[in-house]
């Protein structure tokens, strides 16, 4: 099969829709399928990988992982129709999920969407806090999505919890399928967990650790909050994020607000081939996040 991903966020950048694009698409590959990136242009990445195109884009004046893309590119208007697509797979319902569904009407082929957030918990990139804004912004965000659910012809999700959401809140009823991002075992089976416990002076402690993106719809003050609860019952615990984002500043002074700043390691964005050996070197993995 000819396959197009279209996604707004693609390498260089770090983040579960990136890891999940990229797994899907090795997999993919290895099993004799064609897929093709259609993504946001970065000066801060030379593609070494085949099959990659960009789309122009400008960073946004607010923290996000998503430029700003302007899904306009005569040369890709001109490629798609000689990659004889069987299928056009958006990753984002908008920006170039839209440009996704144009050219699968044009193409005449099939439009797949993994929806793999919940979308509406992003209103709170509104700069308006109004408890009667954000109900409008959420509510608008919901029509989107109904919308462009209407033109695909088939949904993919992460997860069991996902699919009951999709069924809950925009009433889909079939044309949805549960396929988890896969995950390589290898690097975590040869990762050294241990040795790296004992560099960093965590012998003694219980440590959680999470990993992501540090924003508000990850929810970390809950965490932080759990942490420092689960500290009056077990003092030797640690807690370990790794990841950067808008909210690491914030997130610091919280965790001094909590009287819990030196039991909080914030280790700020890694590559992510040294993930598996921090997961290893932990005892329990925390996640908070809702979308």
């Amino acid at each position: 099969m000819h396959v197009a991903f279209f996604t707004n966020a693609y390498h260089p950048v770090i983040s579960g829709v990136v890891r999940s694009v990229a797994a899907f698409r090795q997999a993919m590959t290895q099993m004799g399928h064609n897929v093709f990136i259609f993504a946001p242009e970065s000066s801060e990445q030379v593609d070494q990988e085949p099959f990659i195109f960009r789309y122009p884009a400008i960073d946004l004046p607010i923290s996000t992982d998503i430029p700003l893309t302007f899904p306009i590119s005569s040369f890709i208007d001109r490629l798609l129709p000689t990659l004889k697509l069987d299928v056009i797979h958006a990753h984002h319902p908008v920006l170039l999920g839209q440009a996704a569904a144009t050219k699968a009407e044009e193409l005449n082929v099939p439009l797949v969407f993994t929806f793999h957030s919940q979308y509406r918990e992003y209103s709170l990139y509104f700069p308006i806090s109004a408890d009667k804004i954000q109900e409008l912004i959420r509510g608008a965000i919901d029509s989107l999505i109904k919308d462009f659910l209407r033109k695909c012809q088939h949904i993919i999700v992460p997860s069991e919890s996902m699919g009951t959401f999709l069924v809950q809140e925009y009433g889909l009823q079939d044309r949805y399928t549960v396929i988890p991002t896969g995950i390589d075992l290898r690097p975590f089976i040869s990762a050294d967990g241990r040795s790296l416990r004992a560099a960093l002076g965590w012998q003694n402690d219980k440590v959680l650790i999470s990993v992501g993106r540090l924003a508000p719809e990850k929810n970390w003050k809950m965490l932080l909050e759990a942490g420092a609860c689960a500290l009056r019952a077990v003092p030797d615990l640690r807690i370990v994020l790794i990841g950067d984002g808008p909210e690491r500043e914030s997130l610091e002074k919280y965790a001094g607000y909590l009287g819990i700043a030196d039991r909080v390691t914030f280790l700020g964005k890694l590559p992510y081939s040294d993930i598996p050996a921090y997961l290893k070197a932990a005892d329990i993995f925390g996640f908070a996040s809702q979308v």
